[in-house]
C-alpha cells in the first residue's frame, strides 16, 4: 500500500514565492517516488472560513450532535488520514500567513484530529511526521521570536504526531550571503527531508 502524504501549500506568492521553490525541491523528490501518494491541498484556492457567528455555531451543534461525517470536517479527515504531512508557508509577522492559521482551525476537531478524556487531551492523527518548509528574510533560526516552527512542532505534539521537522532558507534578505546560495542550501535539505518522509 503506498503511503499517503499531504502537501498543504500556503505559498502565498505562488510561483513568485521563495517558499514554494523550496517546496518544489521537495515535491521533485515525493513525486518521484512509487512508494507514496501526494495529495495537494493549496490553500489559496480554498473557500475557507475563519471561525465567527453562523459559521462558529453551526461547528459547534454538529460536534454537540456527533455529526463528524459533515463536509466541513473533510480538512480535518484528511489531515487525520495522511502518513505524512508536508507543510509550505513563508514567515510572516514571526510566524506566517493567517490563511495557514485559519486552515489549522477547521483541521482541529474532537474526534477526529484529537480526542479527551479525563486525563485531558490527546492527538488521534496517523502521521508519523510533519515537515514544514519556510523562508526567512531575517535570521530567526533558533530566536525566540521565531513562532512559526515552533507553533507547528506543538501542533504536532497535541495532535499525536511523532516527529517535526522544519527546514528554512534563514536571512535572505541580510545581504550577508547571496540569497540564491542559501536558497540552494535549503533545497537540498528539503530534499533529504523528503526522501526520509
Amino acid at each position: 500500500m503506498k503511503k499517503r502524504i499531504l502537501f498543504v501549500d500556503c505559498c502565498i506568492r505562488r510561483e513568485l514565492s521563495r517558499t514554494k521553490q523550496l517546496a518544489d525541491a521537495a515535491m521533485e523528490v515525493l513525486s518521484a517516488r512509487e512508494d507514496m501518494e501526494v495529495e495537494t491541498l493549496t490553500l489559496m484556492d480554498e473557500q475557507l472560513n475563519f471561525f465567527s457567528e453562523g459559521f462558529f455555531f453551526q461547528r459547534e451543534k454538529l460536534l454537540g450532535e456527533k455529526a463528524l461525517s459533515h463536509p466541513r470536517f473533510r480538512y480535518a479527515h484528511q489531515f487525520q488520514a495522511a502518513d505524512a504531512i508536508l507543510i509550505a508557508a513563508p514567515f510572516w509577522d514571526l510566524a506566517f500567513p493567517a490563511l495557514l492559521k485559519v486552515y489549522i482551525e477547521n483541521v482541529s476537531v474532537e474526534g477526529i484530529t484529537f480526542g479527551c478524556d479525563e486525563r485531558g487531551c490527546f492527538g488521534t492523527c496517523k502521521a508519523e511526521k510533519l515537515l514544514f518548509l519556510t523562508t526567512r528574510g531575517g535570521s530567526y533560526e533558533g530566536h525566540e521570536d521565531e513562532m512559526g516552527a515552533r507553533y507547528l512542532d506543538a501542533l504536532c505534539r497535541f495532535f499525536g504526531i511523532p516527529q517535526f521537522e522544519c527546514v528554512a532558507a534563514d536571512g535572505l534578505d541580510l545581504g550577508i550571503t547571496p540569497p540564491e546560495e542559501l536558497l540552494a542550501a535549503a533545497k537540498e535539505k528539503a530534499r533529504a527531508a523528503a526522501k526520509a518522509l
